[in-house]
């Protein structure tokens, strides 16, 4: 069964793309251990983690991006497209959604930028990069404004 997504937008390409079929066609799985329970209660979990980036902020960003082609703030590129025009996915991230925007980029042709805290885990930059997304480290806020943040705030 489709995801919702995958009929979501009237662009040919993404409507029939099996990356947005797969996105959130996750299954349920019934947790039958988990105690007692309520005479008739049955309780499901979400499988997210099977999604494609393997995360649940794989729909968000498939959502983000359809939406801007939808309304024409986005556009997918030609088949001879130089590199240098390439439409461009930019987003501030440090996990989840930077891989999802990279991978749905990655397929699609669209070029992403992503732009995370140098702190960032040097194995989520690589997945990022790895998935062709441009990242780009910018100093860590709580570093640079020690006198702005609380302790609560930034650990």
């Amino acid at each position: 069964m489709p995801s919702r997504l995958a009929s979501r937008t009237l662009t040919p390409v993404t409507a029939t793309h099996p990356l947005f079929a797969a996105i959130g066609n996750t299954p349920l799985i019934e947790l039958t251990r988990i105690g007692e329970l309520p005479h008739g209660v049955r309780l499901f979990a979400k499988a997210e983690f099977m999604n494609p980036g393997g995360s649940i902020k794989d729909r968000a960003a498939a959502a983000m991006v359809l939406d801007g082609i939808e309304r024409g703030l986005l556009r997918l590129p030609a088949a001879d497209e130089p590199p240098q025009q390439l439409p461009t996915i930019i987003d501030a991230t440090s996990g989840n959604t930077g891989i999802a925007l990279a991978m749905i980029g990655a397929a699609l042709g669209i070029g992403t930028t992503l732009v995370m805290p140098e702190n960032t885990s040097p194995e989520r930059k690589a997945t990022m990069r790895n998935l062709g997304a441009t990242v780009i480290d910018t100093a860590c806020w709580a570093a640079a404004h020690p006198t702005r943040c609380s302790a609560s705030a930034c650990g």
